[in-house]
């Protein structure tokens, strides 16, 4: 359940306190040793040129979330890459999220930008959740390790970073499912994760049906907590079972989330996420 958002102010990041209090809360979110940290003058600078760096802030003036991306241009046409985006805490399940990502969306379409792209985990599935059944974005590359493995944030620990870039239409005016729900016959979708006894994740299976689904786990970060074995395990099937399905040019249709022992999954097959 979506909690009730706290009275919030979005707006452009305009001083230099705005930009300090974004570079903390980056801190706050990744570590301060993360390595790809966006200093202040960069956020102003991308201002300058289209990019947008924007905060949402309390009845006090603090920050409680942040969007930052750049835009520039892909394949002769107009496109913003969200690089960031952060909320705090106590913050979190109030849709915050999505009103900064909005905010972000109706800034660069003034620019004319139809296409936003970004970067997410694909072990992650409460962003799985949130991009594909809230935003109705999709999957459209699979890049392994992008960021490199030590990138000096506590989230990411010594794991591959492989990211899905994701692409959101933002002309698309299709409903999205909110829901994450399994649909009617999806326990007879084969898996494309085979599993040992103890749940571990210990390859793939056959890839020639017509869909499949491609389970992650509830929560990475309390796997990760617990052994970084299976964390890493977890990474190489999923990351094979992805990089098959894609290379014979399925896409991702749906994320289910799953509930109690099942497994989150998502569905590729000959379909169109878009």
């Amino acid at each position: 359940m979506t909690a009730s958002p706290a009275p919030c102010v979005i707006r452009d990041l305009d001083s230099l306190a705005d930009y300090d209090a974004c570079v903390a809360l980056q801190d706050d979110t990744w570590g301060h040793g993360f390595s790809e940290r966006v200093p202040g003058a960069i956020l102003r600078v991308a201002q300058k040129i289209g990019g947008v760096a924007a905060g949402a802030f309390d009845d006090t003036g603090r920050l409680l979330g942040f969007v930052f991306g750049m835009t520039g241009v892909r394949s002769g046409a107009l496109v913003h890459w969200s690089d960031m985006l952060a909320v705090r805490p106590e913050a979190r399940g109030t849709g915050l999220g999505e009103q900064l990502k909005h905010y972000q969306r109706d800034r660069v379409r003034d620019l004319g930008v139809s296409i936003m792209l970004w970067t997410a985990d694909p072990l992650v599935a409460r962003n799985a959740h949130f991009n594909i059944n809230h935003l109705g974005a999709f999957p459209a590359e699979y890049v392994e390790n992008m960021y490199g493995d030590n990138t000096g944030s506590v989230l990411h620990g010594a794991m591959p970073t492989d990211r899905i870039v994701y692409r959101w239409a933002l002309e698309a005016s299709a409903p999205v499912d909110r829901t994450g729900v399994a649909a009617r016959g999806d326990e007879h979708l084969p898996a494309a994760i085979a599993f040992g006894a103890d749940g571990t994740p210990i390859g793939t299976t056959t890839m020639d049906a017509r869909q499949v689904r491609i389970h992650v786990p509830h929560d990475l970060t309390q796997i990760q907590s617990v052994s970084t074995a299976l964390a890493l395990a977890w990474r190489i099937t999923v990351r094979a079972a992805f990089l098959t399905r894609l290379g014979r040019g399925d896409t991702v249709t749906r994320f289910v989330r799953g509930v109690g022992d099942t497994l989150p999954y998502y569905v590729l097959g000959a379909g169109h996420g878009t």
